[in-house]
């Protein structure tokens, strides 16, 4: 199982996760992203990669 960690600190809430997710496993709310949808989660790493403040870590 996969796991998405969220540095909540580090969060901005610009979206880019949300963006670049092709599977809308993360949402923005209340100016932080959020995982939404773990299980359609296809561990590709977009979001971590694409994160501008490196606010999150995919767990395997």
């Amino acid at each position: 199982m996969v796991e998405i960690k969220i540095d909540l600190e580090k969060c901005d809430g610009d979206g880019t996760c949300v963006d670049v997710c092709p599977v809308e496993v993360l949402e923005v709310k209340d100016g932080k992203a959020v995982v939404i949808n773990l299980d359609e989660c296809l561990v590709c790493r977009a979001c971590e990669v694409q994160c501008p403040n490196n606010a999150i870590e995919i767990i395997e």
